[in-house]
Parts: C-alpha cells; structure tokens; sequence
C-alpha cells in the first residue's frame, strides 16, 4: 500500500510508476478521488459530533420549552451523527479498496515495459558444450528416470499432474541443497525459521498475494486460511502489528518451508518434470530494514544469491526484471535464472525484491525512531534454493555416461557423494 501523501504530493510519479508497468494509471485518480471523499466524510461526522456535543450541554442547562425543543433538536442530531458515521465508514472502505488496486511505485532505473524488457546486468560461469564432448545433453526429467532419483509418474497417480517423488540420490541431493543454503545464511546471519504454510487472509492480502495473482494460491473456505507459495508470507506476517528496534541494523530471518501454487494461466507450459510444480521446497531470505537501507540490503541479497549459485557451480545470469513483470510488492527485483541445456536458454532460479514500505504498510510494521515515533520499515525477499534447482543442477553436471557430478560443495551433505551414477551406485 502506498503512502497517500505521497499520491497527494506527486501523483504523476504513481501515474509514471503505472505506465512503466503498462497498467492504468487511471487507478492513481480512483484512489485521489477516493481520499478527497473520505475527507469530507470525515469533516461532515466531526462537525455532526461537534454540534451534538455543543447541544447536549445545553439540553443539560435548559429546562422547560426550551428543554424540550433541545432533546427534540439532539434525536435529530443524533440521526445525522449516525448516518455521518455510516458514511464515513463507506468511505473508507472505498478508499482501502481503491489503495488495494495501486502496485507498489517501481524504483528509477528499472526497464518499462513488458516481460521481454528485462536488462541483463551481468553473467557468470561456464556455459557447458556437451555437443563438443560428443553427446547429446538430456533433460533433466529424463536423466531422473534414467538414475531413478525423479518419480513423475507415480506422482501423478497419487497426486496428479505436476506433482512428483523425490527418491533415493534425488531426495537427499534436494536435502543437501537446501542445508547448504540454510548454513550459509546463518553464516550470513540470518535468523532460521521453519515457518507455517497456513496463514491467514490478511497476512496474504498484507503481503500482496491476493491481488491480480490470487489464481495461483489455494484457498482451503473451510478454515479460511491460505496454503503458501512461499515462505515470504509467513515472514512477512512474522512481525504484524509490531514496532520494531533497527538500531542494530536489519532484521534478517531465513525460512525453510514446503511451497504450494496453483500454476493457473500455466498450462502446456513446463508439464515433465519438475520445473514447475504444485509443491516445493523453498529456503527464502526475508529482511526488515529502514527505508533509506533498502537499496543497499537489496544488493546484498542479490550478492548472497550469487553466491549460492556458486556453491551450485551453475553457470547463470543476472537481469534486472521489467516493471510489468514485477510482483503488486516488488519496487525492484532481479532474476537470477541458470542456463538449461535442454532448452538452451535461461530460467529463473531465484528472484530477489526490494519491497520497500509497501508490505509494512499494509502489516502495520513499524520502528522507534531516534526522536521517539514510528514510521514504516522496509522489507525484502530473496529466494536461497528451491527444489527447481535440481534441474539446473542434473542437467549442467550430467556425462556422457548419464552420470550426474555432485558440485564439490554438495558432498558433505551426500556423505562425501561425487557422482550419481545409473547402475544403483546412488544413495
């Protein structure tokens, strides 16, 4: 949610914001409209409550008539009050629901346009040349079967399309993953969480989920609750309605959690697999910092995703994604995406975001300043490892063998695992 003073002050840096994401900046003057509305309700309520204030002193020195006309004078007043503060309450609701449609004001600097406008920023690691070693380079669905370390079918039988078992070399190199990632945050001094995949309507309203994307979640009505897709919302509602001391410097939190979307809009795209999947693991970075660290933090985390991508040994870019493919929260964000040798192209792996005071406003998340007040913190994400990262890793390390090579630092989580080989030698 954004700070109205802001849209009263500048209201053509929000209408810019909207034309940069190619999205109806006439959204920017439904919410004006809106506001201007909610004043004047708020003046006629406080005026009505004034006046029937101001009345019942006098009921309560007058006598006879004059009395009589009075309390006549107040029911009528106190009619006027009510219907003020009906309307008053419209008002606001109108105006919350107007701020709702309103995406976060993309930061300078990031590409306009559509999906396809994203500016690459950097790229890293050798791009592997099978071709050259004289094979044909497999896709990572099939090298699971071959190494029976991905069981799509069975998951489908039990569970449906897109869902899937990990088994054998496949399970424990998803769990070698996914702690190195958690020990490396903490190294980094991330706080670890295991975080609830259950949350409540507001908590994935607050953290923008529920917008133009809430086909991808699954709602269970019975409990009103939300199943996550990731983690980032239960550690964005971590701190809801608190007030929190940075005097210290960031809060940082690291979430391991089980991942749930729908992939409505998705499909024929990605069906064998697991690129892209109904559940998942996730470790994600979620921050809270002072607005003016934001941009710094968010480098950070960009740099701590690189890192891992390291660890991973994946050849990968970076892009600094366009403003209409950016998230309702996101002000900023970069991609990184490791090359896919059966595709031969790039795919997103992680995802960093720079959410400014956007999630905080609408969570209540505060901090103490210096002179005693409150205002808004910032928070970012960054997406560590998922369970997508095998796919980049099964297919870049592959041989001609249909062996996988386990990057070095990886091992330790396998027993000292080099290879996972096709003839049982595995687990």
């Amino acid at each position: 949610m954004i700070d109205l003073k802001i849209l009263r002050q500048d209201p053509e840096l929000a209408r810019a914001s909207q034309r940069a994401r190619e999205a109806d900046p006439a959204v920017v003057d439904a919410i004006l409209a809106a506001d201007v509305a909610n004043r004047e309700a708020l003046v006629r309520f406080e005026t009505a409550r004034s006046d029937q204030k101001s009345l019942g002193k006098l009921v309560a020195k007058a006598g006879g008539e004059d009395k009589a006309a009075l309390v006549a004078r107040a029911k009528a007043l106190a009619e006027e009050v009510k219907q003020a503060s009906a309307a008053l309450d419209q008002a606001q609701f109108d105006l919350g629901q107007a701020a709702l449609a309103l995406p976060n004001l993309v930061e300078p600097g990031v590409p306009a346009g559509g999906e396809d406008k994203f500016a690459v920023i950097k790229q890293a690691g050798r791009i592997p040349d099978f071709r050259a070693a004289g094979f044909e380079p497999k896709a990572h669905d099939e090298l699971g079967e071959s190494l029976d370390i991905i069981d799509s079918a069975r998951g489908a039988k039990v569970s449906g399309s897109r869902f899937y078992y990990l088994k054998g070399a496949g399970a424990r190199l998803e769990l070698a993953l996914l702690n190195h990632a958690m020990d490396l945050a903490i190294e980094l001094g991330f706080t670890p969480m295991i975080t609830p995949t259950l949350v409540r309507p507001e908590v994935m309203s607050g953290t923008g989920f529920l917008g133009e994307h809430a086909d991808e979640v699954y709602y269970l009505p019975a409990d009103d609750l939300y199943l996550t897709g990731t983690s980032e919302v239960a550690l964005a509602g971590y701190h809801k309605d608190e007030i929190l001391d940075l005097t210290a410097g960031p809060s940082r939190y690291v979430g391991w959690s089980a991942c749930y979307r729908r992939e409505a809009g998705s499909y024929g795209k990605d069906t064998k697999g697991i690129f892209r999947v109904h559940q998942f693991h996730k470790v994600e970075m979620f921050t809270y910092v002072r607005p003016e660290d934001a941009a710094h933090e968010h480098q950070r985390l960009l740099q701590f995703e690189e890192r891992m991508l390291a660890d991973a040994a994946l050849p990968y870019r970076v892009i600094d994604v366009a403003a209409g493919d950016l998230g309702t929260s996101a002000a900023r964000k970069y991609d990184c995406e490791a090359w896919i040798p059966s595709q031969d192209r790039y795919r997103e792996m992680t995802s960093t975001s720079n959410c400014t005071t956007f999630q905080a406003r609408r969570l209540n998340i505060r901090e103490r300043t210096e002179d005693g007040t409150t205002r808004m913190v910032a928070t970012l994400n960054g997406t560590f490892a998922t369970t997508r990262w095998l796919v980049a890793i099964l297919e870049n390390h592959q041989q001609a063998d249909g062996s996988v090579v386990i990057p070095p630092a990886l091992r330790p989580g396998m027993s000292g695992l080099e290879v996972i080989e096709p003839d049982g030698q595995r687990a």
